[in-house]
């Protein structure tokens, strides 16, 4: 997906404040990273009071994925998570703006090793992601050492937010991968190429299975299992991860999943969710817990979100 971003479509007035919003994501991108970890610590606070509807849901999906944790712990990763999610928004602006240098210091990458043998094996490789807070900035630090990689992406529902992380995206990807289009995706791996996949968001019955999540029947795409199927590529889980303190990110690459895909959907799902939920558990506050993960349920199973 190639388009370019032409601002002089965007000049109505419903679309000033997404303009600002876009402004002050470029304003703090220029910040210390010492002030940006500060001022998304005030965000967040402020976050969680003024969005009480995402915090009931929050909390909703906290407390289905850690019954094992007190009422206390489950309180702080959702405080903790607006947190980690108004840092995501200086992220966003690291990722398109900053520089290579700049961003080179502030991160390390593990099982790097991983990747290359996957590639080497001459069918490209599927990085697996998750919806980790960090999930923009990732990508650019993946970027950093392979310049080949092909995110996936579904399409926003603000025409000039859509269009800006487009161009935004296009500063860094060599291409961006509708999530309608397997044609396009399988192709390039079959070039050798890299293909990074987040697939744990719910889209509804259609493609997916209940596989467990956190021990929750959760509507799980199939498209993974179909993808490495139909190019012959190993999937690796793609971890990203934000450091205590100032210490910056650890962009992680998982050996690729074993028996992967193996024909059965519900395995190959359950696998799918179960390389995701290890980096959750490690960091539970950095995951995007803001949003409907649990919205479908299987047939006759009463929802979990209040109306």
């Amino acid at each position: 997906m190639s388009e370019t971003f032409r601002p002089s479509q965007f000049l109505a007035p419903r679309h000033w404040p997404t303009w600002v919003g876009l402004g002050l994501v470029r304003i703090g991108s220029r910040l210390p990273y010492r002030w940006q970890l500060r001022t998304a610590r005030v965000l967040g606070a402020l976050l969680y009071r003024l969005l009480p509807s995402r915090r009931r849901i929050a909390h909703i999906n906290v407390d289905l994925c850690f019954p094992e944790r007190s009422a206390e712990q489950r309180a702080h990763i959702v405080r903790e998570a607006y947190v980690s999610s108004a840092m995501a928004v200086f992220e966003m602006g690291l990722a398109w703006w900053a520089d290579d240098d700049y961003l080179r210091r502030l991160h390390r990458v593990e099982g790097m090793e991983h990747l290359e043998a996957a590639l080497a094996a001459g069918h490209g490789a599927i990085l697996l992601g998750g919806h980790y807070t960090t999930i923009e900035l990732s990508g650019r630090l993946m970027c950093l050492h392979r310049n080949d990689t092909y995110p996936v992406y579904k399409r926003a529902r603000n025409p000039l937010y859509d269009a800006a992380v487009m161009a935004g995206r296009l500063r860094v990807y060599p291409g961006i991968l509708n999530n309608l289009d397997l044609r396009t995706p399988v192709r390039l791996l079959k070039q050798g190429k890299v293909v990074w996949y987040a697939p744990d968001q719910d889209f509804g019955r259609e493609r997916s299975v209940f596989a467990p999540f956190f021990g929750v029947p959760t509507a799980t795409l199939t498209t993974t299992a179909r993808l490495a199927r139909l190019a012959g590529a190993p999937v690796l889980p793609f971890y990203s991860e934000r450091l205590p303190g100032e210490q910056g990110y650890v962009i992680r690459v998982g050996a690729p999943l074993e028996n992967f895909p193996s024909g059965d959907d519900l395995a190959d799902a359950t696998a799918i969710n179960r390389a995701i939920e290890a980096q959750v558990r490690r960091t539970p506050e950095q995951y995007l817990w803001l949003h409907k993960r649990f919205k479908t349920r299987p047939l006759g199973e009463p929802p979990v979100y209040p109306k």
